[in-house]
C-alpha cells in the first residue's frame, strides 16, 4: 500500500472557473478512491481539441468550475475496494470511455461501447455515488469525462484505466488515451484498407493524421489528404499522405474530383472533421462495388446525412466508429506494444511540450492551429 492510501491528497490542479477564461493553477483536495475506483498520479497529460471545445462551452451545457484533461499517462497511487486488476505502482493510461467487462457491449467482440462507462460529457461527478472527488476549501469541483487529468492526482473508475508496459515512455504513449487511437483505429480496425489500396482522409488535424498513419501502417499506396487549409499538407507527408486535395481549389464537388483522380473512387475513406458535407463527400467518393467510408467526426446535433439510396445499392458501405473500436483495457496495452516495437510512430504527433505551470500556452498553440499535440509535464 502507498503511504497516502485512504487519505485526502493535496496537490496542484488547473481549474477552469469560467468558459473560455485561462485556467488557474490552485491547490485542490483529492479524496481517496471509493469502491471500483483508482487514484492516479498523473505524470504527463496532453491537450485534445475536445478539452478546448468544452472549455469554450459554446455548444454544450456549461459546467464550471471544472478540471479538464483526458489524454494522460500516470502511475496508480491507490485503489478502492474491489479493484483487483490494478495495484499501486502500475503504469496506466486513463481513458474517457471504459470497459466494465460485464455488459453486452463488453462481452461482444464487435463493440467497445460499454453500457456503464460510455462517455458522458454532462456528468461532472463519479458514477459510484454522484459525488466529486475534487474540492477547494469544501467547494466541489466538477470532473470531466471521468478523467480530469489536468490535476497532479485524479480519481478514475477502474474500468477506464488501461494498465500498460512500465517500460513505455509515458510522455509519448499518453497521447494514445484519445485522439490518436480514434483516428488510427478508424483505419486499421474499421476501414481495414488492403496493402496497395487507396485511402482518402478528410480533415488533417490530429485525428485525421492518426487515420493517415493507420493507412500507412496498413500498406495503402495512395493516401489522399483532403483539407480546406493547404498549409497542413506539408506536415501530413510525415504521416504517409502522398496526394492532396483542397476542395476550395475546385469548382466541382470534391467527391467528383477524387473519383476522377482514382478511376472511379477510392477503396476507403475516413472522415475526421465533423462537417456533414465532408461526411457525405467521404461516402460518395468511395468506389462502387467495394468502397467503405468510415465516419469519425462528431456532427452538429441538427445535421442530417443525405445521399441517394443508389449509392448504397451500388455496394458502397458506410460505417461509424467510436474511439477507433478499441476496448480501452483490452486493446490499449497492445497499441502501446506496437509503439514499443517501432511499428507505430508517436513522436511526430508531438509538436510542443510545456510545464504544467504554463498549461495555458497549450491552449494558445491549439487555438492558433500551431500544435498537433502539446505534452504538459506535471509537477513543473
Amino acid at each position: 500500500m502507498s503511504t497516502t492510501a485512504g487519505q485526502v491528497i493535496k496537490c496542484k490542479a488547473a481549474i477552469a472557473w469560467e468558459a473560455g477564461k485561462p485556467l488557474v493553477i490552485e491547490e485542490v483536495e483529492v479524496a481517496p478512491p471509493q469502491a471500483g475506483e483508482v487514484r492516479l498520479k498523473i505524470l504527463f497529460t496532453s491537450l485534445c481539441h475536445t478539452d478546448v471545445y468544452f472549455w469554450e462551452a459554446k455548444g454544450q451545457t456549461p459546467m464550471f468550475p471544472r478540471i479538464f484533461g483526458h489524454e494522460a499517462g500516470g502511475i496508480v497511487e491507490s485503489v478502492g475496494e474491489g479493484v483487483t486488476n490494478l495495484k499501486p505502482g502500475d503504469h496506466a493510461l486513463p481513458v474517457f470511455t471504459g470497459e466494465c467487462g460485464e455488459c453486452p457491449h463488453c462481452k461482444s467482440e464487435e463493440s467497445n461501447m460499454c453500457d456503464l462507462l460510455r462517455i458522458n460529457t454532462d456528468r461532472g461527478v463519479m458514477i459510484n455515488d454522484n459525488q466529486s472527488r475534487f474540492s477547494i476549501k469544501g467547494q466541489p469541483i466538477h470532473h470531466f469525462v471521468g478523467t480530469s487529468t489536468f490535476s497532479e492526482y485524479t480519481v478514475v473508475h477502474a474500468g477506464c484505466v488501461a494498465k500498460i508496459n512500465p517500460a513505455a515512455p509515458l510522455d509519448k504513449v499518453c497521447i494514445l488515451s484519445c485522439g490518436i487511437c480514434t483516428g488510427l483505429g478508424a483505419t486499421v480496425n474499421v476501414a481495414k484498407p488492403k496493402p496497395g489500396s487507396s485511402v482518402a482522409i478528410f480533415g488533417l488535424g490530429a485525428v485525421g493524421l492518426a487515420a493517415a498513419e493507420g493507412a500507412r501502417i496498413s500498406g495503402a499506396s495512395r493516401i489522399i489528404g483532403v483539407d480546406l487549409v493547404s498549409s497542413r499538407f506539408e506536415e501530413a507527408k510525415k504521416f504517409g499522405v502522398n496526394e492532396f486535395v483542397n476542395p476550395k481549389d475546385h469548382d466541382k464537388p470534391v467527391q467528383q474530383v477524387i473519383a476522377e483522380m482514382t478511376n472511379g473512387g477510392v477503396d476507403r475513406a475516413v472522415e475526421c472533421t465533423g462537417s456533414i458535407q465532408a461526411m457525405i463527400s467521404a461516402f460518395e467518393c468511395v468506389h462502387d462495388g467495394w468502397g467503405v467510408a468510415v465516419l469519425v467526426g462528431v456532427p452538429n446535433k441538427d445535421d442530417a446525412f443525405k445521399t441517394h439510396p443508389m449509392n448504397f445499392l451500388n455496394e458502397r458501405t458506410l460505417k461509424g466508429t467510436f474511439y477507433g473500436n478499441y476496448k480501452p483495457r483490452t486493446d490499449l496495452p497492445n497499441v502501446v506494444e506496437k509503439y514499443m516495437k517501432g511499428e507505430l510512430e508517436l513522436e511526430k504527433f508531438i509538436t510542443h511540450t510545456v510545464p504544467f505551470s504554463e498549461i495555458n500556452k497549450a491552449f494558445d498553440y491549439m487555438l492558433k492551429g500551431q500544435s498537433i499535440r502539446c505534452i504538459i509535464r506535471m509537477g513543473e
